[in-house]
C-alpha cells in the first residue's frame, strides 16, 4: 500500500500590526505583528506513487494537473505554488525526482484574508518533511515557506502568515532585517481568550481579492510620509493591543482596533471600498465597537468587536447581507502532520 501523509494547518486572524512584516518596512524600522490561529484549516494529503508521475489537485479551486516526474517542474501559470515547493525541496534537500500525488483544500475561499496561500505552502512543506524525514524545525519551515513565496515566485507580501501557520496560538512577532524573525508565544489566560471569542464576529464579505495586488499597491505608497507614519502607528498598535489583551482591557482593545483600521486605510486607497465601508458602518450601527479586515484588505474577512449581549443581533443583521458570519475558535496548535 502507498504511503499516505496528511497535514492540517491553521489559518490566522491578524489582530494588529499587519503590513509591518513586509521587508520594505521591517528591514529599516523593525516590524511587529500580533496574530492568533483559528479553527479553520488548509488540508493536505500526500500519497506516494511509483509510476514516475506527479499529480497536484486543488479540490476547492477545481484544478488538477499531472506531470512527468522530473528534477524541476516548469511554471505554466497553473498552481505554480505547488511546483515552487517541489522545486525548492528537490534543489535544497532531495536532489532527485519524486513521484507522488498531493490533494489540498481550504475551509475558506481563496483571497479571504486569513493567510491562506502561505498556510497552504506550510502545509505542503510539512507533508514533504514528514514523508521524506527532512528534519525541519518550526523556524526553518516558516522561513522556507516565506522564501518560496516571496523570492522563488516573487509574490509581494509579508512573513506573519508563514510563522503563524507553523507555530500556532497567540503570537507577538518581531520582524528584523535579513529575514530575521522572533516569535514570542503569548500565554493568554483561558478566560481572556474565551471572552475575546465571545466578543468577535467574523464576517466573510464575499469579496475575494489577490493579496499580492493590495500589498503591491501599499508598497508603492511607502515612500509617502503619510503612509510611513500610518505604518509606524500600526506597529505601535500591535504593542498596545498585546498589553490590552494581557490586562483584559477590552474597551481599549476595541479603540486600538478601530484606530488601526483608520491607519490601514491610509496606506492605500484600495484597502477599503464602498461595500466594506457600508458593512463596517452597518456593524457599528448594530452594536459593534470597531472592526477591520483581516489581511491585506480590499475584501475577504472582516472582524468586529461587539458586546456579547448584542452579538446575536449583529450576526442576524450581517447574515442578511451578501456575505456570511463564520463560526470559529482560537486554537493553540500550528501545523500538524501524520502518517496514515
Amino acid at each position: 500500500m502507498s504511503e499516505i501523509i496528511r497535514t492540517k494547518t491553521p489559518l490566522r486572524l491578524g489582530l494588529a500590526g499587519g503590513g509591518t512584516d513586509i521587508n520594505l518596512y521591517c528591514d529599516k524600522y523593525v516590524g511587529s505583528v500580533l496574530n492568533a490561529t483559528i479553527s479553520l484549516y488548509v488540508h493536505c494529503t500526500l500519497i506516494a506513487r511509483d509510476d514516475k508521475r506527479i499529480v497536484f489537485e486543488s479540490s476547492d479551486l477545481d484544478i488538477c494537473c499531472v506531470y512527468d516526474s522530473d528534477i524541476h517542474l516548469e511554471y505554466d501559470g497553473k498552481i505554480d505554488i505547488y511546483k515552487a515547493i517541489y522545486n525548492r525541496l528537490i534543489k535544497d534537500y532531495i536532489k532527485k525526482p519524486l513521484s507522488f500525488s498531493i490533494y489540498t483544500y481550504s475551509d475558506v475561499p481563496s483571497g479571504s484574508g486569513l493567510g491562506g496561500s502561505s498556510t497552504l505552502v506550510v502545509g505542503i512543506l510539512g507533508a514533504f518533511a514528514e514523508w521524506l524525514n527532512i528534519p525541519l524545525g518550526e523556524y526553518e519551515i516558516a522561513k522556507l515557506a516565506y522564501e518560496i513565496e516571496r523570492e522563488d515566485l516573487g509574490i509581494v507580501g509579508g512573513a506573519q502568515d508563514q510563522y503563524a501557520a507553523t507555530f500556532g496560538g497567540f503570537n507577538f512577532m518581531e520582524f528584523y532585517d535579513n529575514k530575521r524573525v522572533v516569535v514570542n508565544p503569548l500565554r493568554i489566560r483561558n478566560w481572556i481568550v474565551a471572552e475575546l471569542e465571545e466578543r468577535i464576529v467574523l464576517y466573510f464579505t464575499n469579496i475575494t481579492r489577490e493579496a499580492k495586488d493590495v500589498e503591491e499597491h501599499k508598497k508603492g505608497s511607502l515612500g509617502n510620509s503619510n503612509s510611513l507614519e500610518a505604518m509606524h502607528r500600526i506597529k505601535k498598535d500591535s504593542i498596545e493591543m498585546k498589553e490590552a489583551l494581557f490586562k483584559a482591557d477590552f474597551k481599549h482593545l476595541g479603540e486600538i482596533l478601530g484606530r488601526s483600521w483608520e491607519s490601514k486605510k491610509e496606506l492605500s486607497n484600495i484597502v477599503s471600498n464602498d461595500e466594506l465601508d457600508r458593512i463596517y458602518n452597518l456593524a457599528i450601527n448594530n452594536g459593534a465597537y470597531s472592526g477591520k479586515t483581516s489581511g491585506a484588505g480590499a475584501g475577504g474577512f472582516m472582524f468586529f468587536l461587539v458586546d456579547p449581549i448584542k452579538k446575536h443581533k449583529l450576526i442576524q443583521k450581517l447574515n442578511k447581507e451578501q456575505g456570511y458570519v463564520q463560526e470559529f475558535h482560537f486554537i493553540k496548535d500550528g501545523l500538524i502532520s501524520w502518517r496514515v
